[in-house]
């Protein structure tokens, strides 16, 4: 890296986006600085990890029965001969023409994973609320090979705190993310772990909602390093911006974001995502 020392001054000169600009060496000492904060977290990460595999568990009991391609199955028989069960409950409910953007989002990741789970005894697939041609259809169009399932008619979305019927958000402060959620919509997206036994129990371990999703998200993880990040607009909802992999724009980049009030640009995201 060439040095870029105002030699008069000694004073590090600024690029064109306002970083400062300095030679490799005093480079090198800031990131080894921040490189002992990165070790921090990633301490931190693995110590809540032993915690969390440290929690205690409960039985499912109730028995639902799932719509896949292959037919009817239970929940202990979407393990597929695994002990692990990883569950993406997908935004996509009874009557809407196509899943969540952001549920996608989140799936465009879970092809190039699933091998890799399935040898570490951890089978990994969506579950959602629409009828499974409906699922078959959309799943078809953006091209996944994962597993995905419909819970259509079962009380599974909504025991996992995924789904609200009209009363509840009619009444608002729904039951998600383990408090009360200030916003009415009845589908929410999650993560449920399960795990079962040589005696065919299964247990639920681990459920995640919010922004604990985006342990999905690889995308976000890489943008995190680059110099601009999410380049996300400051509105409540942050990822206005993603859509289904196969309708974003030929040159995404010149494309200005849509402009309008917070209220409005949700109402629209959410008129995208159910509608």
């Amino acid at each position: 890296m060439k040095a870029t020392l105002d030699h008069q001054t000694a004073a590090p000169l600024a690029s064109a986006e306002g970083h400062r600009i300095v030679s490799r060496d005093e480079w090198i000492v800031e990131r080894k600085s921040l490189l002992r904060r990165e070790k921090e977290l990633t301490r931190l990460n693995d110590q809540i990890a032993a915690e969390r595999r440290a929690l205690p568990w409960t039985r499912v009991d109730k028995t639902y029965v799932f719509d896949t391609p292959e037919g009817k199955r239970t929940l202990a028989d979407l393990f597929n001969g695994r002990r692990q069960l990883i569950v993406q409950h997908f935004m996509f409910a009874p009557g809407w023409e196509q899943g969540c953007p952001s549920c996608s989002f989140m799936a465009d990741h879970s092809d190039g994973m699933t091998i890799h789970l399935e040898h570490r005894d951890a089978t990994l697939m969506a579950v959602s609320r629409a009828p499974i041609a409906d699922i078959e259809r959309f799943r078809l169009r953006m091209g996944w090979q994962f597993k995905w399932a419909s819970s259509y008619g079962t009380d599974f979305n909504y025991d996992f705190n995924v789904s609200f019927t009209p009363a509840e958000v009619a009444r608002g402060g729904l039951n998600y993310n383990y408090g009360n959620w200030p916003y009415s919509q009845e589908e929410w997206p999650g993560i449920s772990v399960f795990f079962k036994n040589d005696a065919q129990e299964v247990f639920h371990t681990y459920s995640r909602y919010g922004r604990g999703l985006e342990v999905m998200m690889g995308a976000y993880h890489l943008l995190d390093l680059t110099p601009k990040g999410r380049d996300e607009r400051k509105v409540e909802y942050k990822m206005e911006w993603v859509r289904h992999h196969d309708r974003y724009e030929a040159a995404p980049a010149a494309q200005p974001y849509a402009t309008g009030s917070v209220d409005t640009l949700f109402s629209t995201l959410k008129h995208e995502c159910c509608h």
